[in-house]
């Protein structure tokens, strides 16, 4: 019964963090990517995300309620983990000692950007071009999201490899071959686009 319950957390946690939580990401880079063009191209969408109907009910039940449940289940799988890298030092090995630590360095970041951003904003700042930058006017704070950036589009990318191959969309070792290399792709145009980003607002 354990077992069951535990196969069910881990297949839950999986499905979660593509769906909805990864789509989201994926939406939440592009989004803020506009900010490469501008501050008044950033603002313009940042309103229009601001100002979708039911924002509030779907930042719940679509966003925050998933994205809790996969990063609280998420530490306690990185935490009870046996990494074996120490005696195996194969790359599938590697990658799954790497999930684990960028899950925890994603699980912080997150937590302080919500806090700098979506908290601050239901206590009346206003979320624009000029609160992102004043944010990064800090060095420290740069390399703070530039890291959890890199960290989040990893632990999504190699997590969708895991995704796959634990929902058998992947069971050749020929099409898990093809998924690494479609996720290592999706990892580093992902980590441009973060990356650029964050220093359109410096």
């Amino acid at each position: 019964m354990a077992g069951n319950r535990e196969f069910a957390n881990r297949r839950l946690h999986s499905l979660l963090g593509v769906i909805p939580v990864g789509v989201f990401l994926i939406q939440h880079l592009v989004v803020n990517s506009f900010a490469l063009r501008g501050a008044e191209s950033f603002n313009g969408a940042a309103d229009f995300m601001g100002g979708l109907p039911f924002r509030i009910l779907l930042e719940t039940f679509i966003i925050f309620l998933p994205l809790l449940y996969h990063a609280v289940y998420g530490v306690y799988i990185a935490f009870t983990a046996k990494n074996n890298v120490g005696r195996y030092g194969y790359f599938r090995n590697w990658m799954f000692m790497l999930q684990r630590v960028t899950g925890i360095i994603t699980f912080v970041f997150v937590i302080w950007h919500v806090w700098e951003t979506r908290v601050q904003a239901a206590l009346g700042t206003h979320v624009d071009y000029n609160m992102m930058a004043d944010i990064l006017s800090n060095p420290f704070m740069v390399a703070f999201y530039i890291i959890g950036i890199v960290s989040t589009t990893f632990h999504f990318a190699n997590g969708l490899w895991s995704f796959a191959v634990s929902w058998g969309l992947t069971i050749s070792p020929r099409s898990q071959r093809i998924s690494t290399y479609v996720t290592l792709v999706l990892f580093a145009a992902l980590s441009v686009l973060g990356v650029s980003t964050i220093f359109a607002f410096v």
